[in-house]
Parts: C-alpha cells; sequence; structure tokens
C-alpha cells in the first residue's frame, strides 16, 4: 500500500528507513531507538528543532543547495525518520501491507 511519508510511524517507519537506508538487516528501531536512527541523523545531518508553540511537535529537516525536506513527528526520531525516508525514497512510500494491519 502506498502511504505519505509524513504518516508513516511504527514498523511502517522502520521498514521505510532501512529502504531509503538500503539495508537488507532484519527490522531496526530507527524510530524509536537512538542508537539506530542517530547515526542517520549525524550522517545525514538532519537538523531537529521543536515547532513553535508546540513542544510535542517536532520538525525534521535536511537541507542541501538546491532542496529542503521538513517533516513532522511526535519524537525528534520520527521526525527525523520521515524526513530522512522523504529524502530519499520521495513523498510517497510503497509498503507492506503486513506493516500497516499492525498500525491500525
Amino acid at each position: 500500500m502506498k502511504v505519505m511519508t509524513y504518516e508513516l510511524s511504527g514498523a511502517a517507519l522502520d521498514w521505510a528507513v532501512g529502504q531509503a537506508d538500503a539495508c537488507d538487516l532484519a527490522p531496526v528501531e530507527y524510530s524509536s531507538a537512538w542508537e539506530f536512527g542517530g547515526p542517520i541523523i549525524e550522517r545525514e545531518k538532519i537538523g531537529i528543532v521543536t515547532s513553535d508553540g508546540d513542544a510535542n511537535v517536532w520538525i525534521g529537516s535536511i537541507f542541501e543547495p538546491d532542496w529542503k525536506f521538513n517533516r513532522t513527528g511526535s519524537t525528534p526520531l520520527i521526525a527525523a525518520m520521515r524526513c530522512y525516508v522523504a529524502s530519499k525514497l520521495g513523498d510517497e512510500v510503497e509498503v507492506p501491507d503486513e506493516l500497516l494491519e499492525n498500525e491500525q
């Protein structure tokens, strides 16, 4: 099923990060464990800030000379990983249905 990157969460987001990172490892919790998501944030130079007026909304941003990606999330890791996926795979990602069943 196609999912917008700003809607990805849980196992579906972690799977999409693995796809963006061309990683064939078993499922890794990129969006909830700093030891996995942190190195991507550092390597890709993803900026993370809270939204003005709402400390429960985080914004992940990647800035390059010719393009910019911003994605939000309820945690810094979710926002950053959504931003990373969007920068590598685009605004929409084809996610295996079984990963989405657990999120509903």
